[in-house]
């Protein structure tokens, strides 16, 4: 039922006249919207309305709501947009003041704006000062984790063991599917590539050793502690990051609980035990499939055992497993660190399960670059 009455009149072609009569709400604006909205459209697109004036009659209206005064806004800015004018006469005082609510209207409809772009050396400035804040407090939550560490040899008992064993089979058991399918294939693709430029001089029978040696030394560690780091470092941050958005890290703290120690501490130790493993394991799958592979060339088996066990010394084991031990490290303490640096959001989560990643694997290549230095001088 339409209780509104809306009566349109064009006085002069500068000047209209539209009176309103009886109750504008939700359920009787719709009709005059679209038939007085026409009205005002058509006459507007006159060239005789040039700086048209629109007279609005409000005296015998009974009842506005919210639908009513939108109706009303968007008359004059209708209005606006084509340079007129609009006159809102006799309307009730508490309608008025409801619709004085919405007045300036340009704050309802701003202008639109270019974007504002900032130029190089302000994007410099801020990823400068972004890295540096980043530096800054990776330096404290190394601090905090060296007193983890010393914590936990002080007070074993008192680490979350249960925590830690979790954490080391999540990183672990269930990694050993990757682990070996990934570690095969390198040990085999090493292999060929090898054979390929080898055969040419009659050295087949030393692709093995060599193969293996760069394997214990070098890829054996390097991949593991990438697999690590996409997996563990990754669900690290992830589970660190929720409890951080849920506020259940600050329920920690306002407990009088270190979240260092309750939280970081055992996935830390757990990366400590396991990656040197799996990087055992690891080396040995490999190792296995540039052997299983030779035997393409007509290298027997027990050929490309001797020469392993020849070429590779206890340094070339040593120099990986410590590698891998670092690694785990720095990879499980990346991904709790930035877990811990979750901002709040939906997206909070999955921005800090990346940096995470993308941190470890940096750090990982860092390491390992230090790492080959310092072997090219020592020999270990």
């Amino acid at each position: 039922m339409q209780d509104t009455q809306a009566i349109w009149e064009v006085l002069t072609p500068q000047k209209a006249k539209l009176t309103l009569r009886g109750k504008l709400d939700t359920h009787s604006v719709a009709a005059i919207w679209k038939d007085i909205g026409k009205r005002q459209e058509d006459w507007l697109k006159t060239n005789s309305a040039v700086n048209a004036e629109l007279i609005v009659n409000a005296s015998e209206l009974e009842y506005v709501d919210n639908a009513g005064v939108s109706y009303f806004i968007h008359m004059k800015r209708r209005q606006e947009l084509a340079h007129g004018r609009l006159h809102i006469i006799g309307l009730n005082e508490k309608y008025q003041t409801l619709l004085n609510r919405f007045q300036p209207i340009d704050t309802l409809f701003p202008a639109p704006t270019e974007p504002y772009r900032e130029g190089m050396i302000i994007e410099i400035g801020k990823s400068t000062a972004s890295f540096l804040s980043d530096i800054k407090s990776s330096i404290g939550f190394i601090g905090k984790v060296t007193d983890g560490f010393f914590w936990v040899i002080r007070k074993p008992l008192e680490l979350r063991w249960r925590d830690m064993i979790f954490a080391a089979s999540q990183a672990g058991v269930s990694a050993l599917p990757i682990i070996t399918l990934v570690a095969f294939l390198i040990g085999v693709i090493l292999a060929f590539q090898s054979a390929v430029g080898l055969q040419q001089y009659g050295a087949s029978s030393y692709v093995a050793p060599l193969v293996s040696k760069g394997i214990f030394r070098e890829l054996g560690p390097l991949i593991t502690a990438i697999l690590f780091a996409g997996r563990s470092a990754a669900a690290f941050a992830a589970e660190i990051g929720t409890m951080t958005v849920n506020n259940e890290v600050d329920a920690l703290t306002t407990a009088g609980i270190n979240p260092i120690r309750f939280l970081v501490m055992p996935r830390v130790i757990a990366g400590i035990l396991v990656v040197p493993i799996l990087t055992l394991f690891a080396n040995l799958i490999s190792v296995l499939a540039v052997m299983l592979t030779m035997t393409l060339y007509q290298i027997p088996f027990i050929t490309s055992y001797k020469g392993l066990i020849n070429m590779i010394n206890l340094n070339d084991i040593y120099s990986g497993v410590l590698k891998s031990i670092i690694f785990g490290i720095l990879v499980a303490s990346i991904g709790c660190m930035r877990g811990m640096q979750t901002g709040t959001g939906a997206a909070a989560v999955g921005i800090s399960t990346t940096r995470a990643v993308v941190s470890s694997i940096v750090v990982i290549v860092l390491v390992d670059g230090i790492f080959a230095y310092i072997s090219y001088k020592t020999g270990f």
